[in-house]
């Protein structure tokens, strides 16, 4: 039986892009895309329409002139070499041979046509993979572990469980309609490396003893996102068992659904929810729906490692390693991918693994062929054993493509790693994040420093400019990194981060982490050396 919205006899007043979905389910424009817009072209397409392409995972590209850009849900990010094949391909004919790798884990294409669409639909359905709900006001690519399946640090193997989410939520009309974008990860590591404190619902490892016996499962955490407001997902008092993932994210993403806010669209995520009830009164209505719940058990997250897969690492499987592969900035062009495929097929096991910080694993590789690997040409540029800058740096699209954005990020965030590899010599790698506008996909909010594309006005017209952020880390003690006052010039970024990362490594005491310098000094004492950084006769514009 279809779901009967019970939000619309609440009383609560409705944003106008409410009464839109009303009209037609955002799934429906698929078959549109396919049926009419791709033989009546770019011009034929309603505005309404343009805006519910999201439930295809496409956004229109800058400067809305007929192309766009689509994004690919990668469960995990784990990809067998046929689907991997295809993306590529896909790349090849439609996308000018441009592939970006997201921070959900997800590949993105761009330069794409209306009437392109049927056949990229239909590649990527031969292969099991789908741009449906990539975007959209809908349960979104569940993230997780790309590890999963190899990893020595993960309690279990959570693919099937991603896997049975993401089947059970895509393409279902009764969660098609959201107040708003919905996003979940589900990891079984120690280290958080699924960013759980930054999704709508996430599920992080934990052990419970239950009649005598230790139950592994797994610690809910809700109400995560970052955006204009940000907030940190808080936990939810309960032990879920694997068997109960599923009964637990339908029961989270119905109380959303059904309560969550759709008067204002930049109110409306479940965070906004979750700050109003509190998780208590979240978890009582929780209950009404589920049923009792265990209370939480031990929790195993460990702490927070974002971006450590680089180089040859290990597997669970004796004898195997995978190879982490720095792809600065997610940017990459399709004969690199088809090559990573290749290797893939063969010297290991088959799988490409995309990650939240832009990269690329390939797994099960034996022992003996390691060596072999590492010769391959492609891996000069996309290489295991990056420079410590460039390893940890990730940008958004920017306003190459982006709508939203204000700000070119991509090439400059490129261009600011390599000048900081080329001039500051320390044995930390630093996360440094770009973003071009305050929806944050680039996630500015958790970096070592962060940056966020602003513009100044000059005697010679506006410019790109960025404010800086100190301080983000997830993990047990997460915290958003703090915006210092003081806007920087775009020209001038390299320099001004050059001064205070500098400023950090003469002034730590031995063995000392960026962030635990930053809980040591405070924002203010950035504060103070970012002002005279501004003041200094060195900057170039």
């Amino acid at each position: 039986m279809a779901y009967e919205p019970i939000w619309m006899n609440s009383g609560e007043k409705l944003n106008k892009f409410e009464f839109v979905k009303m009209q037609k389910d955002g799934l429906d424009v698929i078959r549109d895309i396919i049926e009419t817009y791709s033989k009546t072209g770019y011009d034929s397409i309603p505005e309404d329409d343009k805006t519910l392409f999201k439930w295809a995972g496409v956004y229109e590209q800058k400067p809305k002139d007929g192309y766009f850009m689509m994004r690919i849900r990668i469960n995990s990010g784990i990809l067998n070499v046929a689907q991997a094949r295809a993306l590529g391909e896909i790349a090849k004919l439609y996308g000018r041979d441009l592939m970006d790798v997201t921070t959900r884990q997800a590949i993105q294409y761009h330069w794409l046509r209306v009437e392109d669409f049927p056949d990229i639909f239909k590649r990527l359905e031969e292969v099991g993979l789908y741009s449906y709900e990539a975007c959209g006001d809908c349960p979104r690519t569940i993230v997780g572990n790309p590890l999963a399946g190899i990893d020595p640090d993960e309690l279990m193997d959570t693919t099937a469980l991603v896997d049975e989410v993401n089947d059970f939520f895509l393409m279902n009309r009764d969660f098609s309609n959201l107040p708003r974008k919905y996003k979940m990860s589900i990891s079984s590591n120690k280290f958080n490396n699924a960013n759980a404190e930054i999704n709508d619902l996430a599920l992080t490892p934990a052990v419970k003893v239950i009649d005598g016996q230790e139950v592994i499962g797994f610690h809910a955490h809700i109400g995560g996102g970052l955006s204009a407001k940000p907030f940190l997902a808080r936990k939810l008092d309960v032990f879920v068992r694997p068997d109960e993932v599923l009964k637990l994210a339908v029961g989270v993403t119905t109380l959303f659904r059904d309560h969550g806010y759709r008067e204002k669209r930049h109110h409306a995520r479940l965070k906004f929810l979750i700050n109003d009830w509190g998780v208590e009164k979240f978890l009582e209505k929780l209950e009404e729906l589920l049923g009792p719940m265990e209370r939480s058990g031990e929790d195993r997250t460990e702490g927070w490692q974002a971006a450590y897969f680089d180089g040859v690492h290990p597997q669970a499987q004796e004898g195997l390693n995978y190879i982490g592969l720095n792809v600065p900035v997610g940017r990459l062009n399709a004969d690199e991918w088809l090559q990573l495929a290749d290797i893939a097929e063969t010297y290991g096991d088959g799988r490409i693994r995309t990650t939240m910080s832009q990269n690329i694993l390939l797994s099960g590789i034996p022992n003996e062929k390691v060596d072999e690997v590492l010769e391959q040409p492609v891996l000069e540029r996309l290489t295991p054993f990056p420079k410590h800058f460039m390893s940890r740096t990730v940008s958004c699209t920017g306003n190459e493509f982006c709508n939203l954005a204000i700000v070119e990020t991509k090439e400059r965030a490129r261009r600011v790693a390599q000048y900081l590899d080329e001039h500051v010599q320390l044995d930390e790698k630093i996360r440094i994040h770009f973003i071009g506008c305050p929806n944050a996909c680039g996630q500015k909010h958790i970096a070592d420093i962060g940056l966020q594309g602003a513009l100044v006005k000059t005697p010679n017209g506006m410019i790109d400019a960025f404010d800086i952020a100190v301080g983000g880390i997830l993990g047990p003690n997460a915290r958003f990194n703090k915006t210092l006052k003081g806007r920087v010039k775009g020209d001038d970024v390299p320099l001004v981060l050059e001064q205070l990362i500098l400023f950090y490594k003469d002034n730590r005491i031995e063995d000392e982490s960026f962030h635990d310098y930053f809980l040591r000094v405070g924002a203010e004492a950035f504060q103070e050396k970012l002002t005279e950084i501004l003041a200094s006769p060195l900057l170039v514009s």
